[in-house]
C-alpha cells in the first residue's frame, strides 16, 4: 500500500478511537453536574451519591480521551504535512483558544471539583462541576470550528498555496460549525444518557443500591428520549445545509446517481460504483425531496450531474466519494438512532406500568444499548468525512496534496502499530476501571 492509503488508515484509527471519548466526556460532565445540583438544591442524598458515582466514570473517560487526543495530533504532524502547511494559519487561532481557554478551564476545575468536596462551600463546589461541563462543551466548539473549515471554508484567502485567515468572525461563526456544534452537543447528551441508563440497568440487574439507580435509570430514559428526537432535528438541519453547500455528499449518502424531481429516499440499495448504478433499491417516493427542502417535489441533483459540474468548475478529476461506504454509514447512524428511540419508548411503557425495574429484558437491552450511540456517532462521523472526498479541505485541497511525501510507508506502518498498542492498553484500562467502578458498592458519605 502507498503512503496515502496507510495514512488514511492511521487517521481513521486515531480519530475513531479518540471520538469514542469526546461525546461521553461532554455529555457525562453535564449529567454529573445536574445530579450534583439536584442533590444540592433538593438536599437529596441519592442524587449526590449518583454525582460521585458517575463522576468517577467521567474522570476515567476524560483521562483516556486526553491520551487519545494527543496521539491524534501526533499523526497530523507526521503524516499530513501538506495539510498542516495549508491550514496552519486558519487552525492556529481556534486550536490555541481551545487549549488555553476551554481545555484549561475544564482541566483546572476538574481538580477543584475532585479535591474540593468537603473543603469548599457547597455552592462553590457545585459551581466547579458546571465550569468543567462548560469547558468540555466550549472545547468541542473550537475543535468543530477547525473541522468546519475543512467542510465549508470561510474567512480566508489563498496566498502562495496556503489558506490565510482574513476574517476571524467568519471562521468562528461558520454556519457549518454552528449546526455541527448543536448536533454534537445533542448527541453527546444522548451518548451519556445511554451510558447512565446502561450502568444503572447493570446495577438494577445485580440489585445493588436499586433505590438509587432506579432514579438514574428514569432520568436517563427521559434525557435519552429528548435527545434522540433532538438529534434527528439537528441532523435534519445539517442535511438541508449540505444540500446547498455539499450536494455531492448528500447524493452519495443516498446513492442517487441521476438527478431526480421529486427524489425518493432509498432505504436500502445494491450499489454498483463501477457502473454508476444501483442494482436494486427499496425507496420511499418523494421523501428525499421533503428532507432536502421541506416539500415533496424539490429537485435533488445526482452524482453524475454533480461530477460534470465539479469538473467544469475545478478541472478534470474524479470528485465522486466512496458511495457505498457513505450510503451505509448514513443508514447505520439512522438505524441505531431508531433503535435508541424504540428502547426509550419501551422503557416509558414499562415505567407507566411501574414494572421497568423488574424487566430483565429491558434492563439487559439497556445494558447492551450502551454501544448504540457509539456506533451511531462513528457512522455519522464517517459519513461526514467520507462524503467530501477526494477533498480534505472542500474544493481547496485534495488528499494526495495533503499527505507527507517524505514519510516512507514503513514508518507509517511502524507508527500505526505503536498507536494501536497504546489504544489497546488504553481501552483495556478504560474497560477494567469502568467495570470495577460499576460494581462498587456506594458507601461514600456524601456532603451533608
Amino acid at each position: 500500500m502507498d503512503v496515502i492509503v496507510l495514512s488514511r488508515i492511521q487517521f481513521l484509527l486515531t480519530t475513531v478511537f479518540h471520538y469514542f471519548f469526546v461525546p461521553i466526556t461532554i455529555g457525562l460532565s453535564i449529567i454529573v453536574a445536574i445530579f450534583q445540583t439536584v442533590g444540592y438544591v433538593k438536599k437529596d442524598e441519592a442524587y449526590t451519591k449518583l454525582s460521585i458515582f458517575f463522576g468517577k466514570l467521567f474522570i476515567v473517560n476524560f483521562a483516556v480521551g486526553v491520551v487519545t487526543g494527543i496521539i491524534q495530533e501526533f499523526q497530523f504532524g507526521m503524516n499530513w504535512a501538506g495539510y498542516s502547511r495549508f491550514v496552519g494559519d486558519i487552525f492556529g487561532a481556534p486550536l490555541a483558544i481551545e487549549a488555553l481557554a476551554a481545555f484549561f478551564l475544564e482541566s483546572t476545575f476538574i481538580g477543584v471539583w475532585l479535591l474540593g468536596r468537603n473543603k469548599l462551600s457547597p455552592k462553590v463546589h457545585n459551581l466547579s462541576i458546571w465550569l468543567v461541563a462548560l469547558g468540555s462543551t466550549l472545547s468541542a466548539y473550537w475543535i468543530l470550528v477547525a473541522n468546519s473549515f475543512m467542510q465549508h471554508p470561510t474567512g480566508y484567502s489563498l496566498n502562495g498555496g496556503r489558506a490565510e485567515m482574513t476574517d476571524f468572525a467568519a471562521v468562528i461563526f461558520n454556519q457549518h460549525a454552528l449546526l455541527q456544534f448543536a448536533h454534537v452537543v445533542v448527541t453527546a447528551l444522548l451518548t451519556a444518557a445511554f451510558f447512565v441508563m446502561g450502568i444503572s440497568a447493570y446495577r438494577l440487574l445485580r440489585k445493588k443500591n436499586a433505590d438509587i439507580f432506579a432514579k438514574s435509570f428514569k432520568f436517563s430514559v427521559i434525557v435519552g428520549l429528548i435527545f434522540v428526537i433532538a438529534s434527528a432535528f439537528t441532523g435534519d438541519l445539517q442535511g438541508k445545509f449540505l444540500v446547498k453547500e455539499q450536494p455531492m455528499k448528500i447524493a452519495a449518502a443516498e446513492a442517487l446517481w441521476d438527478t431526480a424531481q421529486p427524489a425518493p429516499f432509498a432505504v436500502i440499495a445494491g450499489i454498483d460504483e463501477a457502473n454508476q448504478k444501483n442494482t436494486f433499491e427499496i425507496a420511499i417516493p418523494n421523501l428525499l425531496s421533503f428532507l432536502s427542502y421541506n416539500n415533496f417535489t424539490g429537485e435533488v441533483k445526482g452524482i453524475k450531474d454533480l461530477q460534470n459540474e465539479m469538473s467544469a468548475e475545478l478541472g478534470d478529476g474524479n470528485y465522486i466519494p466512496p458511495v457505498a461506504a457513505t450510503f451505509w454509514s448514513f443508514r447505520l447512524m439512522i438505524g441505531f438512532a431508531g433503535l435508541m428511540l424504540v428502547l426509550c419508548i419501551l422503557a416509558l411503557a414499562k415505567w407507566k406500568n411501574n414494572r421497568f425495574t423488574d424487566s430483565k429484558f429491558l434492563l439487559g437491552a439497556s445494558l447492551a444499548a450502551i454501544s448504540f450511540p457509539y456506533i451511531a456517532n462513528t457512522s455519522g462521523w464517517m459519513m461526514a468525512e467520507l462524503g467530501r472526498q477526494p477533498f480534505i479541505v472542500y474544493k481547496l485541497l485534495t488528499l494526495d496534496n495533503a499527505v507527507s511525501t517524505t514519510v516512507a510507508p514503513g514508518w507509517v506502518i511502524f507508527s500505526s502499530v505503536g498507536f494501536v498498542l497504546i489504544f489497546v492498553i488504553a481501552a483495556v484500562a478504560d474497560v477494567v476501571l469502568i467495570k470495577r467502578i460499576a460494581k462498587e458498592e456506594i458507601k461514600e458519605e456524601a456532603r451533608k
